[in-house]
């Protein structure tokens, strides 16, 4: 997708010694060219693919090693950036943290000894191994050193906040800078709670006091710009059980062991100089040490439910300075203590025994990133609790109240010297004129020094009911139909993206728990692709709920003729009744769809239990008014992959000369949307915009390898669980569309086409962007199901049916690794393919199967292509006796698609000729823009020449 970006950026700029012409070139596209900057900044996940990218394109193009610098501010996100590049590319990365002295100062430019980096980084490129210094934080002084291999280390990345530093440049292949993350986040927060009375210089000069002098300078440097609006998310959140340690001196046999570790923190609450006397913890900003390195989190960003604690990952790294200029701006620690942890994990999980010093006791803590798998192992480890789900703070406040405004701050806990609170009191705006490439010196740049957004609500709005009078609480019981009809929710102002979403449909399912009693009935709607689906399920991890979705409950009649997304295709009478049993208390029996066969396969019981009382009901139609009427929170859910194909549909028109409005596209692609779904996504109490692209985000990503070795039955079975071992077949129809008029010189490429899969008898749009690195292919998990009006409206759009694949496959999984042999028509031997979310699990099992030499990381339609005649090739991607099937397919899915009768008053028929109309006024658009700009390149030229001959004229 955005190979042309990166062939534009590889112009000038980056490492010296990149001089020298290879002997052997014959042609300028051989010769060395680096990347130089780009004009805009970009996303987190868009600067994570455009680096990779980049890093793979500068190995094609020249020998040795790659160097690569992240710099950025505290908490900005580069060090999550380097972390994740190094999972795909396999790279050596060096934290410049490890360079520091024994100085004190956590921010200081002067303890880095940058002699010492470059005299690393020099070794390695020269193919030298070298050993790089290790610091320890708790002694602050260096304990060794680490060895690195030359020819370990294809690839290198620098990973710290002085990283794109002058002494360092000269040795850098690629720069990159990431500003925002909790840097703008706490920048944000700060000018909410103290108001407008100070500049947002002032608050950065205050708050990040180097920042504009040592750091911001060297950002402008960078060749990829990256701008991180992700601070915290519950997507990936830690569940944690807390109860009392029963043993009297804190000893357990589980912390007997060699890898037992043990911590010791201070952790400080910062009160905002705006509170007023009622304590409002969650606006609390907290600070926790750790040796020399200070750790921050926004707020108390946590949800209790039953015996849980559930927490996002909200903490970063700070420098010290920081805290003293939040103490100079008002903010004042309320609360510290000392809290020491010795832990050992056990699997995926970890085991805590902390001590709290000002409770004077010691707790006994189980945390890991999954519910189910928490609250097995308390079981097994016969902790029965009793489970606390009060914080320390809490605990804390509730034995000594909390402080009042006028108590001065701890000093001694604030670890920062009399001198430096004096220097930060009054902080100096600090202009400085850096040094920028060429034709930047005078322009701002946004993109380091300003919020993502002006204000920053640093506590989420809370829910209510729409109905405040409560005068017939005391005679009505809350569990009544009565006072279910009665009492609504208040809807949200707003709309708010996927994390605040999912921390507020949660927050909204624990308001009706307490105030409504169970069942609580959730329904998430929204189109094909927004999420939904994700998120209902991520609201059930946490909450422990059942999620059901709607096409349990298609008609088999309406599915054989492809109406998926027509409301009349559910069962609304089956689903009304397993509403109202569910509401009732009552076992109900909710029917399984089989899509393969078209029909229902059986029933599965369902009874909502007192410990839970709550269910999720998903689907395209789940905010309809004949359900959302029997549901208590209506979620919509908008964006994802689904805006996501309206852009790409947006793109390849504009490629081919043809400007579609996406209100058009929108029309065309999803007829029934704007008639049918759109309307009733608007009255929902929650309104979620997903702006997440899983395409280009390295979260979603599968690891695969394939081969066409030939593996035994028995092997595959040998190295899958067998307790957990399941095994299914598929067949499959992948038919890829491309506009005509796309650039392919020729041939067909996979990145100008969208896939459709046919797979048991259903339709999924493949929108992927993969990655090849080595023997991997790392591509985006971004399949989703659309209905065959989609697929009808974009041969309706122009795209044309370029080729085609029918293949079976068998497939073996065991929930941690997928094994699929694929047999492929007109392929003379099968395929198999090995995919996981761990890299190494993959690995580990294609070493397993002897597959080592035979991997390829050609797609299906490389393959197929390859064997075609070169004729057939280059005209249709098929085979000579398939491309009537193919067409005979285009028919089937045009005649059926828009034969809805509320889709074809939306979609147009485009007749053959009509098609090739477009094309041919496509072209005359293209020839007509290239004629303009020849034009004025030719006055210009001209121009230039008149004045030149002039001018010698002139001379003379």
């Amino acid at each position: 997708m955005d190979d042309e970006v990166v062939q534009r950026v590889f112009q000038e700029g980056g490492r010296d010694y990149f001089q020298q012409q290879p002997s052997t070139s014959t042609s300028t596209s051989s010769s060395s060219s680096i990347l130089q900057s780009l004009p805009l900044h970009v996303s987190f996940d868009h600067g994570y693919y455009l680096l990779v990218k980049s890093i793979q394109e500068l190995r094609e193009k020249k020998e040795g090693l790659v160097t690569v610098g992240i710099g950025g501010p505290s908490g900005s996100g580069k060090t999550s950036l380097a972390e994740k590049v190094a999972s795909v590319i396999g790279c050596t990365v060096i934290p410049m943290e490890n360079y520091r002295g024994g100085t004190d100062e956590g921010t200081d430019l002067d303890s880095i000894d940058f002699d010492a980096l470059i005299r690393n980084l020099e070794d390695l490129t020269e193919g030298k191994d070298t050993k790089i210094p290790v610091f320890d934080f708790h002694q602050k002084k260096r304990v060794g050193s680490k060895a690195i291999k030359s020819a370990m280390s294809g690839v290198v990345i620098v990973d710290g906040t002085y990283a794109l530093h002058a002494k360092l440049r000269s040795l850098l292949d690629i720069r990159v800078a990431v500003v925002g993350g909790v840097h703008f986040s706490l920048l944000s927060k700060v000018r909410y709670d103290i108001g407008d009375s100070c500049s947002l210089d002032y608050l950065i000069d205050s708050i990040f006091p180097l920042f504009r002098k040592h750091i911001e300078p060297d950002l402008h440097h960078a060749q990829i710009r990256i701008n991180n609006s992700f601070v915290s998310s519950f997507r990936e959140a830690i569940y944690k059980l807390k109860c009392r340690s029963e043993s009297p001196d804190g000893q357990s046999t589980f912390f007997l062991k060699d890898e037992a570790q043990t911590d010791n923190f201070i952790e400080m609450y910062l009160r905002p100089p705006s509170a007023n006397e009622e304590a409002r913890i969650n606006d609390w900003i907290k600070v926790r040490q750790s040796g020399i390195r200070y750790y921050l989190s926004l707020g108390d960003q946590r949800i209790v439910d039953k015996n849980f604690i559930i927490r996002p990952t909200a903490e970063f790294e700070v420098g010290r300075m920081t805290l003293g200029g939040l103490l100079a701006l008002g903010y004042n620690v309320v609360v510290s203590y000392k809290r020491a942890s010795t832990s050992v994990n056990i699997g995926s999980l970890s085991l805590s025994l902390e001590t709290i010093d000002t409770l004077g006791e010691t707790f006994l803590v189980l945390r890991g990133s999954d519910r189910k798998t928490v609250g097995a192992e308390a079981l097994r480890m016969g902790i029965t609790g009793q489970w606390l789900t009060k914080s320390y703070l809490e605990m804390i406040l509730e034995r000594k109240g909390v402080p009042r405004l006028n108590t001065p701050p701890l000093v001694s806990a604030t670890s920062v010297s009399h001198n430096q609170e004096k220097d930060i009191a009054a902080p100096k705006p600090i202009r400085t004129t850096p040094n920028l490439v060429y034709q930047l010196e005078d322009l701002a740049q946004p993109w380091t020094r300003s919020p993502t957004k002006s204000k920053m609500e640093p506590v989420l709005p809370t829910w209510h009911f729409a109905s405040s009078d409560r005068s017939h609480g005391g005679s009505v019981a809350t569990g009544s139909s009565a006072f279910r009809d009665t009492m609504k929710l208040a809807p949200m102002p707003d709309s708010y993206d996927l994390d605040r979403g999912l921390l507020l449909a949660v927050q909204g399912i624990q308001f009706l728990l307490e105030n409504k009693s169970v069942p609580v009935i959730v329904g998430i709607g929204g189109p094909s692709g927004s999420g939904k689906t994700s998120l209902a399920h991520k609201m059930a991890n946490i909450v422990g709920c059942e999620v059901v979705s709607l096409e349990s409950y298609f008609r088999p009649e309406q599915v054989k003729d492809f109406k998926y997304d027509d409301f009349n295709s559910l069962d609304l009478p089956l689903l009304s009744k397993n509403i109202g049993d569910i509401k009732h208390g009552r076992k109900t029996k909710i029917p399984v769809f089989n899509l393969e066969t078209g029909s229902r396969s059986c029933f599965k019981e369902l009874e909502i239990s007192e410990d839970c009382g709550v269910i999720i009901f998903e689907g395209v139609y789940a905010l309809h008014p004949e359900i959302r009427k029997s549901l208590d929170l209506w979620i919509a859910v908008v964006g994802g992959v689904h805006s996501h194909l309206i852009s790409r549909v947006q793109r390849d028109k504009s490629r081919v000369g043809c400007f579609m409005s996406q209100n058009e596209i929108m029309m065309t692609v999803f007829p029934i949307f704007q008639q049918h779904i759109e309307p009733h996504l608007v009255h929902a109490h929650l309104k979620i915009r997903n702006d997440f692209d899983p395409v280009l985000s390295p979260e979603s990503s599968l690891f695969v390898l394939k081969s066409n070795k030939q593996v035994a039955y028995q092997d595959i079975l040998n190295i899958l669980d067998s307790v957990k071992f399941c095994s299914s077949v598929q067949n499959f129809i992948d038919i890829y569309l491309r506009l005509p008029g796309t650039p392919a010189n020729g041939h067909i490429a996979e990145s100008d086409c969208v896939r459709v899969r046919i797979c048991e008898g259903r339709f999924a749009l493949l929108i992927r962007e993969p990655i090849r690195e080595g023997n991997f292919i790392i591509q985006p998990k971004v399949d989703f199901d659309i209905s065959i009006s989609t697929v009808s409206g974009l041969l309706n759009l122009g795209y044309q049916a370029v080729a085609y694949i029918e293949a079976s496959a068998l497939i073996y999984q065991d929930g941690k690794i997928l094994i699929e042999v694929d047999h492929l028509q007109d392929a003379p031997s099968p395929y198999l393919q090995i995919k996981g979310v761990n890299k190494e699990a993959v690995a580990a099992a294609g070493s397993a199967l002897k597959l080592d030499g035979s991997y390829t990381t050609k797609s299906y339609l490389q393959i197929i292509l390859e064997r075609l005649p070169l004729v057939e090739r280059s005209y249709s991607g098929t085979h000579t006796h398939q491309a009537a099937r193919l067409q005979e397919l285009v028919e089937s899915i045009q005649s059926q698609g828009g034969s809805t009768p509320s889709e074809s008053s939306q979609s147009r028929e485009v007749s053959p000729m009509d098609g090739i109309i477009e094309d041919m006024q496509c072209r005359i658009r293209r020839l007509e823009r290239w004629h303009t700009i020849n034009t004025v390149l030719w006055t210009f030229l001209m121009s230039a020449l008149i004045g030149y001959s002039l001018y010698q004229r002139k001379r003379q």
